[in-house]
């Protein structure tokens, strides 16, 4: 198991092997065969979101539990959309949603999966082994733009305002998914507690239905949907989703 970050140190902007209070800069992707270089304190380096995904593909309905609560069907292919490259925010930065927008703003913490190797019509075997590695999400929506034209769900549009999208804080390799749970608290309490194993299409599946579409390239991205407790934030809130083995991904809502 290896814990990769992306940081910024002495100005320049880096991969890095996490190992205990320090980190191990290397130059290349951790997907690439990158080349060890320095040893440096972690104190002396800044956590950037871990990497800069080609694609950031979002899910809809795809754990158990939610779907009943909220009588969806179950479904049998991703319910996918895609969040703005722009979208991506460091750990530890601010969620700042758009002057021009008043209404609700919510969390939602999730399993993120980083692709490997391309994958183009692949297995589901096949999908497994080009996982990369996990991280944290936590999938900010605007939820009054998403139906605010009841003639276009616009999710696109309600996922990708700038900062809606908190990564990390570290790239996982490695983990058993299915003995993962997601942890997500808010101001201190509790939220959201649920086992990724209640996901209905997993990670494997979801890559592999993907695949037949779209060619899934090294370091793309894919949040994995969210389960129960998924709530509005108020100015000022501070949001952290956890899993273990990876970390927390704590992210503070602007103003308040």
């Amino acid at each position: 198991m290896a814990s990769w970050v992306r940081c910024l140190q002495a100005g320049r902007t880096t991969y890095a092997l996490l190992d205990g209070d320090n980190v191990i800069l290397h130059d290349g992707m951790p997907w690439a065969v990158p080349t060890p270089g320095a040893v440096v304190a972690r104190a002396s380096v800044a956590l950037l979101a871990p990497l800069q995904p080609g694609k950031f593909i979002g899910l809809w309905n795809n754990f158990h539990a939610a779907a009943v609560k909220q009588g969806n069907a179950v479904p049998t292919e991703p319910l996918w959309f895609l969040k703005a490259a722009s979208s991506l925010l460091d750990p530890e930065a601010d969620i700042v949603p758009p002057k021009s927008y008043a209404g609700r703003v919510l969390f939602e913490g999730e399993l993120g999966v980083v692709i490997g190797r391309p994958c183009r019509d692949v297995d589901e075997g096949d999908a497994e082994t080009a996982i990369f590695g996990f991280t944290c999400v936590n999938d900010v929506t605007a939820m009054d733009l998403l139906n605010a034209d009841p003639s276009f769900a616009q999710w696109a549009r309600a996922k990708s305002c700038d900062s809606f999208g908190p990564v990390g804080p570290a790239i996982v390799t490695d983990l058993d998914w299915r003995q993962l749970t997601v942890r997500t608290m808010l101001n201190g309490r509790e939220r959201q507690n649920y086992p990724v194993s209640d996901m209905i299409l997993s990670p494997p599946a979801i890559i592999s239905l993907l695949s037949r579409e779209m060619t899934l390239h090294p370091g793309d991205l894919i949040a994995c949907g969210t389960s129960l407790g998924a709530l509005p934030m108020r100015p000022g809130a501070v949001v952290e989703v956890s899993i273990d083995g990876i970390g927390v991904l704590r992210n503070r809502m602007a103003g308040g």
